[in-house]
C-alpha cells in the first residue's frame, strides 16, 4: 500500500503582522501570508522574477510564539503540510483554497534589525536553536543545471 507524502517547506517574508484568534475550543489560531520569489533567465538571457503569496495557518502555542516574536517583513522558514478547504460562495458555487498548516517555524531575520539574530529561532515544541546565516544572493548559483 502506498502512503502519500504531504510536506511543504518555504522560506519567505511575512506580509502581515500576526493576529491571534480564539476558536470555540479555546485553542488559538493565527493566519499569515508568506511571499516567495522565483527568479530565472529567459532563453535570451533576460532576468525574470515572480512573487507568489502563500497562506499559512498556525495553531496553539506556536501561534502565540509567532505573534510575540514575528513582525511584517521578517524572514521565516516554515515546515508544514497542505490542506485544501471547500466552501460555497454566496452565488452557490463551490470554492476551494489551499493553506499551509505550519508545524515548525524558524525566524531567520527579525524585521526590527534586518539582520540574523543569535536568539531563539527554531520554534517547535519549545525547542531553541542558534541561527545559521543563509546565502540569499541568487547570483552565486549556476543558472544551468545538467543531469
Amino acid at each position: 500500500m502506498v502512503i502519500g507524502i504531504n510536506k511543504v517547506i518555504l522560506i519567505g517574508y511575512i506580509g502581515n503582522d500576526p493576529k491571534i484568534r480564539y476558536l470555540p475550543s479555546g485553542n488559538t489560531v493565527c493566519n499569515i501570508s508568506i511571499a516567495t520569489k522565483n527568479r530565472w533567465k529567459t532563453p535570451n538571457g533576460q532576468r525574470q522574477e515572480r512573487t507568489d503569496w502563500h497562506s499559512v495557518v498556525i495553531f496553539n502555542k506556536l501561534s502565540e510564539i509567532v505573534q510575540q516574536y514575528v513582525k511584517k517583513g521578517s524572514l521565516l522558514y516554515i515546515e508544514g503540510y497542505l490542506k485544501t478547504k471547500k466552501w460555497q460562495s454566496s452565488d452557490g458555487k463551490n470554492r476551494y483554497s489551499t493553506d499551509i498548516i505550519a508545524n515548525e517555524i524558524q525566524i531567520l531575520i527579525f524585521k526590527e534589525t534586518n539582520t540574523p539574530e543569535p536568539t531563539p529561532v527554531k520554534i517547535n515544541n519549545n525547542e531553541k536553536y542558534k541561527l545559521n546565516n543563509i546565502n540569499t544572493n541568487y547570483d552565486d548559483f549556476d543558472d544551468e543545471i545538467t543531469f
